[in-house]
This record gives C-alpha cells, structure tokens and sequence, in this order.
C-alpha cells in the first residue's frame, strides 16, 4: 500500500511485498485535473488515438536507437504495432514491442504527468535519437477524454517483472507486478459510453488514416481479407495501414518522376497530376523537409487551400498551416514535415515563432527558385503551365513582397492572340503606341475575349495590343501592378470609346452643332435601357458604330473588389452605370438629327428662344443683386430668381417631352440602342427577341 502525501506533493511509496501491489495518488496539483483533461486538453477528442500511436512509435524508436549504439543486444523481432478493437469488451488496445517500463519509469513518466519520457532520453541520447517524437506524459492522458478506465501492461527491455498500472479517470490509481513474457507495452482503453464511436472499425480506420499513415514503424489493424469461396474472408496476415517510407523522407536522386506522381495520387486520389513538385530538404538552420506540389487551377472555382499536409516526424499534425507558410502557398498541395513546428500551439503563437518564421521564408524561396528554374530553362513549358500557374503566382506577388521581388522576373502577361510576355518585354512592345499625352504607359485588356470582341478589332485597328485579364482577383492585382510599374494605367477595351482609351489630344472635330447635340440628348434617352444609362456625345471615326456602350474603369474596377473583398462596402452596393456614347459623325446618327430637325425643329426653337430669353432676364437680375449678401437680398427679388428658374425648367421640360416622344415612336433609335446592347452582351430575354422582330421588319420596310 502507498500513502500519499497532501494534494499536490511527492509521491511516497510503500510496497506491500506479499502482493507486489501499489496503490497511490497520481501527483496532479487538483483532484479535478480528469474532468479537465476530458474537456480541455484537445479540442478534438479523437487525438487520442494519434498520441497512443506516437508514443507507441516513441517507445520502438528508442529501442532501434538503444540496439544502433549496443545498449540493446536483444532481438528485435516484428516491431509491428498493433491497434485492436474489442466491441464486446468495449475496449480499444494499441500494443508495441517498444522499450517498455519498469515500475519506477511507469511512476516517473505516468504519475508524474509534469515529465515526459522522451525528454529525457533525448538528453542522453540526443545524437542518435532523431526520430523521437515526443512527450509520453500529457499526451497519454488524453487517453481518458473517451474512457472509464485505462491500463498499462507494460514489460521493459531491461530485467525485471512486467507490471499492470491502472486508472479509472480520478488521481487513485493500481500498480502491480503481472507475468509478461514479451517487452513493450500494451495499453488497454475501457472506452466510454459517450466515445462508442471508437468502437467502430470504419471510425477507427479513418483515424489510422488520417493520423499514422506514414508513420516509420508498420501499424497493423485487423486482417488482410481475400476474396474465397464467393465472399471476402479475412487471413492471417496484418494488415499494414502505413507506408513507413513515404517519398518526403526519402533522397531526391532516389526517387523518379513516376515516384513523385506515385505518391500525390496516394496523398489524393482524386486529383489531376499535379504541374511539377519541389523536393525541400533542409537540416540548418532548422529541420525541414516535404514535398510541394503545384496543382493545376484551370478555373476560380476549382481553388481550394489547406491541401498541405503537416507533419512532426512523420506523425500527422494538421492540414490547416496558415502561419506556418504564406497565405498563397496555401494553394500548393504536399507535405511538410518539421521537428521543429511546435505542435499543439495557439495560431497566434505559431505565426510569431522564430522557426515557423524561418521555415516560412525558405519555402517561398525555394517556390520562386523552382519557378525561375522552369522560365529559364525551359519557357515553353512554363508559358503552356501559365493559365495553371497564373493564380498562384500573382497572388503571392500580391500578397508577399520578397515573393514580388522574385515573381517580376518570370511572371507572364498574356495577349487575346495567345502569346505571353514578360513585363519588361511587354513594356518595350507597347510604349511606342500606347503612352498617353501624360507619358503615361496605358494597358488595355479585356476579360471576355467574346463579349469585347468588338472594342478588342477597334483597338487592334488602332494599332493597340489587348491583353487577358479574366482571373479570379485579377482587379486587385491591377492596382498592384500600377502600383509597382511606372507610370503605369490598365484600362479595360469597353470603359470608353477607342479614341478616348488613351488620351493623346488629337481630338476629332464634330458634325453634329451644339444645339442639335442637345435635341438628341433627350432622343436616345427616351429609349436607354434603364435609369443608369447616362448619354454622352463624342466624335468619333464615321466608320465606328454610332453607339456604343461603355462603362467606367474606376468605378466598375471599385464593384469588382467589393465584391471580391466581401462583406458591406459602399461601392458594392452602387446600381451599375454604363455611358450610352452617340457617335456624333456617323451618318446614320446626322441623318437622325436632320430628320428630327424636320419633325421638330421649329417647336424646339422656339422653346429655345424662350429659355434664351428667360436666361437673359436670369442675367439681368443676378447683375442687379451683384455684392449683395443672402439676407440682404429681398423677398420680392428670392421670389423672381426662382420663379425665372422654375420657368426655364419648364420650358426644357416641355420641349424634351417632345423630342422624347419622337424618339419612343422611331424605331431607328431603338435599333441603335440595341445593337450597342448586342455588342456588349447585354441584349437579352424579351429584349433580345424584340430586336430581331424590328430587325426583320426594318429590312422589309427597306426592301
């Protein structure tokens, strides 16, 4: 029997020697540290498993590590661990040929939960004991989130009894000597009625998956089954659920490319091949090694992050590494594998880390010396992978600065003819033609190759190149861009028409006068697809289209990143605006504007004449009222400044009604709204059949 000290003390044991039974208090500093491990220690309680198999694993590499320098001179024999469920006994053992423990290490190492056995032997053996992984204290104790009970039978490689220790979730606890022929451990988990769900094989299996499948020593689960007699039937061979010798771990000159492939289709099976890999192995100033592979991301919708899968000495930690590697190498699929990542840790712990930190800069090195490697010796292959690699790359050059310093070297633009630059090669083709009046290089690009075609010939055929802009982010990158390139503009080919694109002052003279422009006005706008359509007259090339939609760079550039960003934004929630631009020297255009004249002028002269005279007594007044102030002003002189005002409103108001009238009634107007529409997709629907019934009757009203 033992006697245990007050709450929190040392541990004096006193032997029964007629029974070889112990019995003691676990030296925890509250007798309520159980429920707390229960709740608190993992928020997730099946980490539980993945701690018993890393101890398991611990517990046989200190055996290889004791027999490598002659400390052990055993046999080793099948070191093979073996998980086994019992759904009648409701118990779930994981059994090791490992070290194993005396009674006084299963004192040290279990009641004694501030120690860690594997501390300590890294001390004694720190040279040969590289693949130790980690703590056999706290970490066991997770074993009784999802049990009534727990217990050890354990034998050490060294002389003597093996011995039973066992719990029952509370600080008293059993020891006693028991007869065991082999060394290692068993350690036997009464699981709870909350945790039946460990009693599943398929449950159990996935766990095994997810946490221990490329662990270094074989773990075996159940039986190989084959099929016999019409039905699967189970052998008597284990089944290994491990690679031990996963690629990561393994000498880039050893593996071939097959290998490579091998193994990301075992890391996912439902992939694509991946575009090509990157083989980390580093051993200073930290311990990393790993492999990334870039996937291929044909589309937005196809991107999905945590796809790198963390690893401590080959034991699973997590697929969730931001602040391990910069947010866009989240994009990359692989592993990484790192002693030195500590584990079980705050995010926020995580990202201030020296070695996370460290690790983090040499990954998106190595990924930009990858990348320079393939642009240079091999541009082909780099510019064929680019839509793949696009996304990837230019996020991590907007995201990451020693990543930009690097990416502006390779990183491609792409014209709508397929062909990709460099961006000081670009730079060079363009500045000749496309640099505005302010020496400002403009970059036109289009993001639908189908629904600009129109504004892309009438950039061509002012000489200009077009390139594809279509990503996902592609709008927060262009103001990267402009950022970092000198005097440097994007504009997108339908913000404005071509002559206004890029300003360079060798404006065209108009056809259209003044008073004729402002009789139109209202015209076109009888018949603007809705409220945000504004009309604009330019003068343009007889030959470009009498209308033309276009819509702003700024603001549709400032939605696109409301969007993007997510969340309430005041520009996101802006109506869209588009700019309804007449052609003012298309002939179809003067010819509407003489017929109109016909129709109309001498009503809407007159109401001119009459605005042109109120103005004048606008005028008049205002030279009256010059140098006084608001409150010196009058009543009788407010009264007549808005009552002049009220009838100029009118008199506009009155002559706009009829030119609007006229312009619903002509079916010409209505066309040339609709082709514009047309050209920019966005003729639709009901609108869309109307066009082509007016169309049909069009042609046989000219026939």
């Amino acid at each position: 029997m033992a006697w245990p000290l007050k709450r929190g003390g040392r541990l004096k044991l006193f032997y029964n020697m007629e029974t070889s039974k112990q019995q003691g208090t676990i030296n925890v500093t509250s007798e309520n540290i159980f429920p707390i491990i229960k709740k608190f220690l993992y928020s997730d309680h099946e980490i539980f498993l993945r701690e018993l198999i890393s101890n398991a694993i611990d517990a046989t590499q200190k055996l290889k590590t004791l027999a490598s320098v002659g400390e052990f001179t055993g046999e080793m024999g099948d070191l093979t661990i073996q998980v086994i469920l019992n759904k009648k006994k409701k118990t779930l053992t994981v059994s090791d040929r490992g070290v194993g423990m005396t009674a006084k290490e299963i004192d040290k190492f279990i009641n004694e939960i501030a120690f860690s056995g594997a501390e300590e032997f890294m001390k004694k053996y720190k040279k040969d004991a590289n693949a130790i992984i980690g703590h056999f204290g706290l970490g066991f104790y997770s074993t009784f989130m999802v049990s009534d009970q727990v217990e050890i039978i354990t034998k050490s490689y060294k002389r003597g009894k093996a011995v039973n220790w066992s719990c029952k979730g509370n600080p008293e606890y059993t020891l006693e000597e028991i007869d065991r022929e082999d060394r290692g451990t068993d350690v036997i988990l009464h699981l709870d009625k909350d945790s039946s769900e460990f009693l599943e094989e398929d449950r159990i299996q996935a766990l095994l998956n997810k946490y221990s499948r490329f662990l270094p020593i074989p773990i075996a689960f159940g039986k190989e089954k084959e099929w016999k007699n019409g039905k699967y039937e189970e052998t008597d061979k284990d089944k290994i659920i491990n690679n031990t010798e996963p690629a990561w771990t393994k000498k880039p000159a050893d593996l071939t490319d097959e290998d490579y492939s091998k193994f990301y289709r075992e890391l996912y099976p439902m992939s694509e091949d991946p575009l090509f890999h990157i083989h980390l192995n580093v051993d200073y100033p930290f311990h990393l090694t790993g492999i990334l592979y870039f996937p291929k991301i044909r589309s937005n919708y196809e991107v999905q992050k945590n796809k790198i899968q963390l690893y401590s000495n080959q034991v699973y930690v997590t697929d969730s590494v931001e602040g391990i590697v910069p947010d866009f190498l989240t994009l990359l699929h692989g592993v990484l594998d790192s002693p030195d990542i500590p584990l079980n840790v705050s995010r926020s712990f995580l990202q201030s880390d020296q070695n996370v930190k460290k690790i983090s800069a040499h990954i998106t090195k190595k990924v930009a010396d990858r990348l320079k490697d393939i642009f240079t010796n091999d541009r082909e292959q780099f510019e064929q992978k680019w839509d793949d690699l696009k996304l990837f790359i230019n996020y991590g050059m907007l995201t990451e600065e020693k990543f930009w310093d690097k990416a502006k070297e390779f990183a491609l633009l792409k014209n709508t003819e397929s062909k990709y630059f460099t961006y000081d090669e670009y730079k060079e083709i363009i500045k000749g033609n496309q640099t505005d009046k302010n020496g400002t290089l403009v970059y036109l690009y289009a993001n639908d190759k189908e629904e600009q075609f129109s504004f892309i010939r009438a950039a061509k055929e002012k000489g200009y190149d077009v390139l594809v802009m279509d990503g996902q982010f592609d709008t927060h990158f262009l103001n990267h861009l402009e950022e970092k390139l000198e005097k440097t503009h994007f504009v997108r080919v339908d913000s404005d028409v071509i002559d206004k694109l890029i300003d360079k002052s060798d404006k065209k003279e108009s056809k259209l006068d003044k008073t004729l422009e402002s009789w139109l006005n209202p015209v076109f706008k009888s018949q603007a697809p809705g409220e945000g359509y504004f009309v604009t007259f330019e003068a343009l090339d007889e030959t470009a289209h009498p209308v033309i939609i276009t819509q702003s760079e700024w603001s549709r550039r400032m939605k696109e990143m409301s969007k993007l960003s997510g969340g309430m934004n005041f520009y996101k929630d802006l109506p869209d605006s588009f700019n309804l631009v007449v052609n003012a020297n298309h002939p179809v255009v003067l010819q509407i504007g003489e017929q109109l004249k016909q129709a109309h002028g001498a009503e809407a002269i007159k109401f001119d004449k009459e605005v042109v005279k109120i103005k004048a007594d606008q005028e008049s007044l205002e030279k009256l009222l010059k140098g006084k102030k608001e409150e010196e002003i009058g009543q009788e002189e407010k009264d007549k400044r808005t009552e002049l005002a009220k009838q100029i409103e009118e008199a506009e108001k009155q002559r706009n009604e009829i030119l609007a009238a006229y312009g619903k009634e002509n079916p010409m107007i209505k066309q040339l709204i609709d082709l514009a529409l047309l050209a920019t997709n966005h003729l639709t629907g009901e609108a869309l059949d109307a066009f082509v019934q007016r169309s049909i009757g069009l042609l046989g009203n000219h026939n």
